[in-house]
């Protein structure tokens, strides 16, 4: 509890302390000869004492013209409800209202620290080794190629690159799962990470500002600041709803009163009009109490907060709550295949039909793929197996979505799909492997072809139920690999359809033609590695990059970024966004079905002071209550 709350707690208990004795005097269960201007006097003290603040921030207000608001509400109401002598009634009111902002002050602190907790990646310090021995410094000051040093148990400071050492790392802060990873000399280190055991030496590659950790902070800091409709929502209906029921009290308590007085109708119940004026002041103070909007304004953005929160602590960072809301209406997912569906480790599982020897072909591939670090040609060059000396190539021209021409040692070689063999007129022969088939020609002559294969992930398959479990009617593969392999794929892990031998562009087509098929109200996600896909992400109701730990392109281009690489990320994300929809939809419900009842009860005099303190106060702490839950996503 921090010294705000402190205070106020304070104020509370000495206000109640003052006021429970009073109030049995004043309903004359305490008998004292006390006159009525001394017990008005005595119950202004608790009344001053715990509702100074209020009085003030109304005060203000009303300066500012900026009148309608939940102090102008409470200001008046409880007022009006002493000046007509329910003293007790309108000191009660205001020691609950700050009894009810007290739990929301603390409750909302809490929802904060659980937060600050769970992301606890920011570092305080980074060691660097001087003459003197070693300097703890502020991270701000780390330049970019200064060597750090890390002890165990401490927080990688910034990223960078270890020079010397073997560690163990605990990721969890970063990824939301305790996965400890093997490092070591020449490895990156992403800062937010916790050395569990040896000493490393690591020289940075990035400054502060730029590193992991800070990146990570910020989106999460920032979500904030984008609302979601029904964020907006209840920001438009605060603004338009408080002074409508301020005038409707004011209508309330003059209206009635008038008409009574014209037609002296219903006098005989009132012993005079002083009466029927205090009867219906009373009940417009009471529609005030009633009316005032705390639950609505408070626990919905608590709601988007704590999911958002909640989310972050899993690895599953939303750019903010109106990404929430969109993704808890996703009905479509579409996939990138690579590094998404599968691992993205290509290997080369075969070599055929070689006019030449298999190892030569395999030379003269990574030769040409030489300056490419796509997959493919990683998994060339790893095939091969022997130091690249690139001047041995020359007019290297890549062709997008077919593949590379190339002049090695003197002869042009051509390697690529079926598509760039048919552009020098070639016939590729087919191949009944499943993989990735690399065509290959040598002066103008088929040379042979190369099989590359890609596991799938472990979880694909569990990723694809769980993502149909949690109501998504539609996964759909887009990938640039070649039919056979897209089958094969899509039927592993259980897509419900695929498209395959796509270009970028293509890719780009095939998410608008299937946002045109989203019935009303269904919206599509397009999950990717975020660097190569940021047109499809950017294009998609909602972007989703994965396996993005590290990768600025991919934080830039998504609106959900998921730290690991682990596919049951993409319906762990959907439950918490419906989740959390789930709770805003209900407080709604809550709230206003509630205080609709309860002003209908006050207007026709059956509601009372302690009717209207549970339709402000009670209410504002259930729904905050009931928004806390979306904290809690551990077992979603």
């Amino acid at each position: 509890m921090n010294a705000k709350q402190k205070n106020l707690l304070i104020r509370i208990i000495t206000a109640a302390v003052f006021f429970v004795p009073l109030y049995l005097i004043s309903e004359g269960i305490i008998k004292t000869s006390l006159p009525g201007w001394a017990v008005f006097a005595l119950f202004l003290v608790p009344y001053l004492i715990v509702g100074h603040d209020i009085l003030r921030k109304a005060f203000k207000g009303i300066l500012n013209r900026q009148v309608f608001d939940e102090h102008f509400l409470m200001t008046i109401a409880t007022l009006g409800a002493i000046v007509l002598g329910e003293y007790g009634e309108g000191v009660a009111v205001m020691l609950l209202y700050q009894v009810g902002e007290l739990f929301q002050s603390y409750a909302v602190g809490k929802s904060r620290r659980n937060i600050t907790e769970l992301m606890d990646i920011r570092p305080d310090y980074a060691n660097i080794e001087t003459e003197e021995g070693i300097e703890r410094v502020d991270p701000d000051e780390v330049e970019v190629g200064t060597v750090i040093l890390i002890q165990p148990g401490e927080k990688v400071p910034i990223d960078g690159i270890i020079e010397e050492g073997y560690s163990t790392l605990n990721t969890a802060a970063l990824t939301g799962e305790s996965r400890p990873m093997d490092v070591k000399a020449g490895d990156e280190v992403l800062s937010g990470s916790i050395n569990m055991s040896g000493v490393l030496r690591v020289r940075t590659t990035k400054e502060f500002d730029e590193s992991t950790a800070s990146k990570i902070l910020d989106l999460v800091e920032n979500a904030a600041s984008l609302k979601s409709k029904s964020e907006n929502f209840i920001s438009k209906f605060a603004r338009y709803y408080t002074p409508i029921v301020c005038y409707a009290a004011l209508a309330l308590a003059v209206i009635p009163p008038v008409i009574i007085m014209l037609t002296k109708a219903s006098m005989e119940s009132y012993g005079g009009m002083g009466e029927v004026w205090a009867d219906w002041i009373f009940r417009a103070c009471t529609f005030l109490v009633i009316s005032c909007p705390c639950a609505l304004v408070i626990s919905i953005p608590l709601s988007f907060f704590a999911g958002l929160g909640g989310a972050s602590s899993r690895g599953i960072l939303i750019k903010g709550s109106n990404y929430l809301e969109t993704l808890s209406q996703v009905k479509t997912v579409a996939f990138d295949k690579t590094g998404t569906i599968t691992k993205g480790n290509f290997a080369v599982t075969g070599v055929h039909d070689s006019s030449m020897d298999d190892a030569k072909l395999l030379e003269y591939a990574a030769l040409a793929e030489c300056n490419s670090n796509h997959p493919i040609s990683l998994s060339l060059k790893a095939a091969y197996g022997h130091t690249i000396d690139p001047s041995r190539v020359t007019d290297v021209r890549e062709i997008s979505g077919e593949g590379v021409m190339a002049v090695v040692d003197g002869e042009e070689v051509v390697i690529g799909n079926e598509k760039i063999m048919k552009r020098i007129g070639l016939d590729a022969p087919r191949c009944e492997s499943v993989g990735t088939i690399i065509h290959m020609a040598v002066e103008g002559a088929y040379a042979g072809h190369i099989v590359i294969s890609d596991e799938l992930k472990e979880t694909s398959a569990a990723a694809m139920k769980e993502l149909k479990r949690a109501g998504v009617e539609r996964l759909v593969m887009l990938t640039g690999d070649a039919e056979t392999v897209a089958a094969k794929v899509a039927s592993e892990t259980g897509l419900t359809e695929y498209r395959a031998e796509l270009l970028p562009a293509d890719k780009v087509k095939a998410v608008e033609d299937l946002l045109a098929e989203c019935p009303s109200g269904h919206r599509l996600a397009f999950v990717g590695d975020g660097i190569n896909d940021a047109p499809v992400l950017s294009r998609a109701d909602i972007g989703i990059a994965m396996g993005a730990l590290g990768s600025d392109a991919a934080i830039e281009a998504a609106d959900v970024v998921l730290m690991d690489d682990d596919p049951m990320k993409i319906s762990k994300a959907i439950k918490i966004a419906r989740k959390c929809m789930r709770i805003v939809k209900q407080n709604i419900v809550f709230a206003i079905g509630v205080k609709a009842i309860c002003l209908i009860l006050a207007a026709v005099g059956i509601a009372n002071m302690w009717v209207a303190i549970f339709a402000d106060v009670g209410v504002m702490i259930l729904a905050v209550l009931n928004a806390i839950r979306c904290l809690f996503v551990k077992d979603i």
